[in-house]
């Protein structure tokens, strides 16, 4: 059977493949090797980079962590759930940013969705304690990525510890960009407490605070908390959030952006 015929899942299967091996993809050698138009490989990159398995690049695509083959987190299923709402945020984030700047960048599912629409920018400089994170941004040549060192928490793919504070205490950023587990009135909090430190000292370095949080993080109080809801500290989150919500979180000093 002529490979032009391949079923869509098996060729994409096959792009997947590739991925894992070589870290990256080029339409002109996928087009050659499987038999298909270059339109349709292109189809097949746009359709895997919705899934969030890569990142389309000039003339290719590049792996993200959810393809890779480290032993990272579970942040492959966190990210397929509500991946449209999270893609959204991370495309508004992405737009507030310029090239060169410096940004914090803490560990979530909707924090590699921005890494990976940060493609649109050039010359960022990123301190993350996220390996996937640091893994999708690596990969863009401009940027310069700086992973925190410290204990691993392998399951949810994230750096803590004196280490990675110690380090961290070192660097000032134009943004911190946070991706947390609930925000109300209460506050901004996360179920990870080895974690929380590592995000107020992000915020507390940062000349502005950006929360990146789904429509289902709103109105929660979640294990422990990072900070109070302030003026200064920006939300981006779906315009399909609670009216209320986003009012009594506006309320207490917070910008709502609604996208």
């Amino acid at each position: 059977m002529a490979q032009s015929n391949l079923k869509i899942d098996i060729r994409r299967g096959k792009i997947m493949d590739m991925l894992r091996r070589d870290g990256k993809v080029y339409v002109a050698a996928l087009s050659r090797e499987l038999g298909a138009t270059p339109v349709t490989i292109r189809n097949d990159l746009a359709a895997l980079e919705r899934d969030g398995y890569l990142v389309r690049m000039a003339g290719g695509a590049v792996s993200t962590a959810i393809n890779a083959d480290i032993p990272t987190d579970d942040t492959a299923s966190r990210l397929r759930d509500r991946y449209n709402e999270k893609k959204a945020i991370a495309k508004a984030v992405a737009e507030l940013l310029c090239d060169g700047d410096t940004l914090f960048i803490n560990s979530g599912s909707t924090t590699q969705c921005i890494a990976a629409e940060l493609k649109m920018r050039r010359n960022l400089n990123i301190v993350t304690n996220s390996l996937a994170v640091a893994t999708t941004l690596g990969t863009f040549p401009t940027h310069r990525v700086i992973l925190l060192g410290g204990e691993i928490n392998s399951k949810y793919g994230f750096t803590y510890g004196g280490d990675a504070q110690e380090q961290l205490n070192r660097y000032k950023a134009d943004f911190a960009i946070l991706s947390i587990d609930s925000i109300s009135t209460d506050g901004i909090t996360t179920y990870h407490a080895e974690e929380a430190i590592i995000d107020r000292m992000m915020i507390s370095a940062a000349g502005r605070t950006l929360i990146a949080a789904d429509y289902t993080k709103l109105g929660h109080a979640g294990f422990t908390r990072v900070c109070e809801c302030t003026d200064g500290i920006e939300l981006i989150t779906n315009a399909c959030a609670s009216e209320s919500d986003i009012a009594s979180i506006s309320a207490a000093g917070v910008k709502v952006i609604a996208v």
